[in-house]
């Protein structure tokens, strides 16, 4: 993005500490509130802390998450006209791989994918695993 000259890549987030967001699937969008939601299915590593050996039929360790933008306060999508409202837009968003992720020196998130390459204004993010 124009004008931000400095980025941190999302390994570097300790959110994302023992995950690959590479080899992960983005479900389902919905914005509650002022939180936007991300289910996923995330790759986690041998690094993170539930990582479990892949069972004979899997190769690697993908376990049902969501990502979280608590204060989400905008969600664009680069290409799509201005105007729409925050909520219109995350109905609007697809599924898919993720391509990558980074944060901005002014604090919003750009989530890139086969769903396009999503600007998101919120607070550091939370990724949550869910049960099995």
């Amino acid at each position: 993005m124009p004008g931000d000259s400095e980025t941190i890549d999302w390994r570097k987030l300790r959110e994302f500490a023992g995950v690959d967001l590479t080899g992960s699937f983005v479900l389902t969008w919905s914005l509650e509130a002022d939180t936007l939601f991300i289910d996923s299915d995330i790759l986690l590593l041998p690094a993170h802390p539930f990582y479990e050996k892949p069972r004979p039929a899997e190769k690697v360790c993908i376990r049902p998450a969501v990502m979280e933008f608590p204060f989400c306060t905008g969600v664009s999508v680069e290409g799509f006209a201005g105007g729409d409202d925050t909520r219109d837009c995350v109905n609007r968003l697809g599924h898919g791989a993720i391509r990558g992720m980074q944060r901005y020196a002014d604090g919003r998130y750009e989530l890139r994918g086969e769903f396009g390459t999503v600007i998101i204004e919120a607070e550091r993010p939370v990724l949550r695993l869910k049960s099995l």
